[in-house]
């Protein structure tokens, strides 16, 4: 395929920390490796240098103003910046728009390609409306839901990581919903990165070793982990739970938990090497749309305990490859990640097969879908015809 002009908008990109920003990281690196003209559109991030980043992929960067998005004060939400896309986009119009947030920014990146003709398609990459209920505005779900089902028909296709989600979408009303899953980088992420002097400064002697990587806060159901540690602990008192992350609850944790082992955010092979050095991975959270540590950990061989969602849902098979909970069931959550710490051949087992799935998903791949998605949303997303809100929660 020719090249063609690809503007991207969103809230968060490299070098930030998250999973939106590290699934935009991977997709415009490939998609620049196939020859693409990208230019990202997002807010200027809390002390960034003058002129922000320098381009990670050859990537042109319109930075627009942005507040700190509440919650995440790391993080800054774009304003709307019409005037700036308009006339952008007029001088260099681009092929195709895909907004992977739907803030202000957001709007009025979709107002502005409608404006001109751009065709322009969005993306599900966060579940903000169950969020709200973690932060004292529970009450505000369903009109975030509702803004969020209007945002999405305003453009000519929904993207989202799961089969289920996607049903999801459909079922409150959103038309056109495709799926695009998640890859992972298996080089990185690898089991040869086991590291015997990390584990010796984390002391675990024969125990075995809890993994959680991801932000310590509220949404992630961070108690589910750790009273599910608790309980493995005292079956094996020389256990030990490594947090990787940062977030709110961090403060909190440290002082109920100094037993626990905090090591703050880790990149690259830093961060590789932790997952690849433990022995079970805890993911806790019933409300990520994905969850890309799940495949990280996959791939670094590592046996995971999930409930049977989003990333777990389409790639774990139970006991095969990973251990999966029904949602909800705290305590069977808790009894597999007991049994894996009682089976040391069944860990083993687990990883391998884990790590031969993780193998398979490969982001040329799922760039390669993403790019003829984007460029020929016509011919690649099938008509589903009209669909009809239904009220109340749908049971995802």
């Amino acid at each position: 395929m020719p090249a063609q002009q690809i503007a991207l908008v969103t809230e968060t990109f490299p070098p930030e920390i998250n999973g939106v920003s590290g699934t935009l990281g991977n997709l415009c690196r490939e998609l620049v490796q196939r020859g693409q003209q990208l230019t990202i559109i997002r807010p200027g991030q809390r002390d960034e240098p003058p002129r922000g980043h320098a381009p990670l992929f050859g990537e042109r960067t319109l930075r627009v103003r942005g507040l700190p998005l509440p919650g995440y004060p790391e993080l800054r939400f774009g304003l709307g910046a019409r005037r700036q896309l308009r006339r952008l986009w007029r001088h260099r119009p681009p092929q195709a728009v895909y907004v992977a947030t739907q803030g202000p920014l957001g709007w009025s990146a979709v107002s502005t390609a409608r404006e001109l003709g751009i065709p322009c398609l969005s993306g599900f990459h966060t579940n903000f409306h169950q969020y709200s209920s973690y932060y004292g505005a529970g009450f505000m779900e369903a009109l975030i839901r509702r803004y969020l089902v209007t945002f999405h028909n305003r453009t000519l296709a929904t993207l989202a990581p799961t089969t289920r989600l996607c049903h999801q979408l459909m079922h409150w009303g959103i038309a056109n919903t495709h799926c695009w899953s998640r890859g992972v980088d298996s080089q990185l992420f690898n089991p040869q990165r086991r590291s015997q002097s990390l584990r010796a400064q984390w002391n675990t002697g024969n125990g075995p070793v809890a993994l959680y990587v991801g932000r310590l806060a509220a949404e992630k159901n961070l108690m589910q982990a750790v009273t599910t540690f608790e309980r493995l602990r005292e079956c094996h008192p020389s256990a030990r739970l490594v947090l990787v992350g940062d977030g709110p609850l961090r403060q909190s944790l440290e002082r109920a938990h100094p037993e626990f082992i905090f090591c703050g955010t880790r990149r690259g092979v830093d961060l590789a090497r932790h997952y690849a050095s433990a022995d079970i991975f805890l993911f806790p959270s019933e409300s990520d749309t994905f969850g890309n540590v799940v495949t990280e950990a996959l791939a670094s061989g590592l046996a995971v305990v999930a409930f049977d969602r989003a990333a777990a849902r389409e790639h774990i098979t139970h006991e095969i490859n990973g251990m999966k909970a029904a949602p909800g069931d705290s305590e069977a959550f808790t009894n597999a990640a007991l049994e894996l710490a009682d089976r040391h051949g069944l860990r083993r087992h687990i990883g391998e097969r884990a790590r031969a799935h993780a193998q398979t998903l490969d982001w040329a791949v799922l760039a390669e879908q993403f790019e003829r998605i984007l460029l020929n949303p016509a011919q690649e997303i099938p008509d589903h015809g009209p669909t009809t809100p239904v009220a109340g929660t749908y049971p995802y």
